[in-house]
């Protein structure tokens, strides 16, 4: 099935419209969420056979762009399910079968969500603040905090890390939602409210033994599992962003042709705001081109070495920069009607700031970059 026969411009529009009353009530998209669990849209990546929707990455990608382009924080919620389902996807097509069992659990409904992120902890992937014991039994028990675990209200497996101090390993496994796992209930923020990302507390929380799939070194690594999360995480994430700079060049069209001056000229005839139109546009094009090679060479299994982490990092960091330059450009156009409460401007305006807080950041990218061309700074 094609992406806009799942993703339809009825269903968006209906997604846009109550896009504005999670946002005004601070709750979580549930009508948004059931739709689209209705539709198959969590298992867009699990094969027909096994009654998905059989799409490959890229498609994935370029589906959340276009439901970002209703309803952001939607998007961003059902983004850290469809995380997981693409790193299952890369890393299956890439010869390693670890985490099968997350595209079963997508299969069997099962919802996943993402907990990786923790207060304090910049090393990422690479250290953790988590403590995690390993029991007789080969299960693991998890205690710490993680933050922005998005899909909250929802979810039923959450992937988690933590530090093995008797084996100084990073232990990877799933805990089920339930008891060990608290939501703190602490998701009031700027924007990408219906995202309802609160910080989850791992209190004892336990991984069975065949819920554990990855023990690794602390410190960058080069294991396949550390590239899939990377890889899903960033190129997914950044088209949330690419759909909100493409709504915002959609809307500041809408805005020029509609406007009339008390002359009776029209605003799309006036050259200072057809170049900020025009620029605006220019940066969706690239980023469009930027998003596609990414997801595609990421389905294509094309090997770029060295290079994939500069461009997933760029990737991430250009959609989330050129989605706030083109918000601003729809601020100037549309006029003092877009600073109230309630409009698409004023929502769209906030939900973009979380650009800035996603891994990686603009310094961790912009010290990604310069390492692969000049090497590692000496200490």
């Amino acid at each position: 099935m094609s992406i806009e026969s799942i993703l339809s411009d009825e269903l968006l529009e209906r997604f846009r419209e109550r896009a504005s009353i999670y946002d005004a009530e601070n709750t979580f998209c549930t009508e948004d969420f059931e739709e689209l669990v209705s539709l198959g849209y969590l298992k867009a990546l699990i094969p027909v056979e096994l009654g998905g929707l059989g799409w490959d990455f890229e498609q994935l990608a370029l589906a959340q762009r276009r439901l970002a382009t209703a309803a952001p924080a939607t998007a961003l919620a059902v983004n850290m399910h469809q995380v997981w389902a693409g790193v299952a996807h890369l890393l299956a097509a890439r010869g390693d079968d670890r985490l099968n069992m997350v595209t079963d659990w997508i299969a069997q409904g099962e919802v996943m969500a993402f907990g990786i992120s923790e207060p304090g902890n910049d090393s990422v992937l690479f250290d953790s603040k988590t403590q995690a014991v390993t029991g007789d039994d080969g299960s693991v028990t998890f205690n710490g905090m993680k933050i922005f675990t998005s899909l909250s209200p929802a979810y039923t497996r959450l992937g988690v890390f933590g530090k093995d101090e008797s084996s100084n390993e990073l232990v990877h496994g799933f805990v089920a939602k339930g008891p060990g796992v608290k939501s703190m209930g602490d998701w009031n923020t700027l924007g990408m409210r219906a995202s309802q990302s609160h910080s989850t507390k791992l209190e004892n929380a336990v991984a069975p033994k065949d819920w554990v799939h990855s023990r690794l070194a602390l410190g960058p690594n080069p294991d396949l599992l550390v590239f899939g999360i990377f890889a899903s995480f960033l190129t997914l994430t950044a088209s949330v962003y690419v759909g909100i700079a493409d709504r915002a060049v959609i809307l500041a069209r809408h805005w020029l042709n509609k406007k009339v001056r008390h002359d009776g000229t029209k605003y799309s005839q006036d050259v200072r705001s057809r170049d900020l139109l025009s620029e605006a546009a220019m940066r969706l094009i690239s980023l469009d081109a930027l998003q596609r090679v990414i997801a595609g060479d990421l389905e294509a299994v094309v090997d770029h070495g060295d290079q994939w982490f500069p461009k997933l990092v760029t990737l991430r960091t250009v959609a989330g920069q050129s989605a706030r330059e083109n918000v601003q450009v729809l601020g100037q156009i549309i006029g003092g009607g877009g600073y109230f409460r309630g409009s698409e401007f004023e929502r769209l305006y906030r939900d973009v700031q979380a650009s800035w807080y996603h891994p990686s950041n603009a310094a961790s990218a912009a010290n990604t970059v310069a390492s692969w061309l000049l090497g590692p700074l000496h200490d």
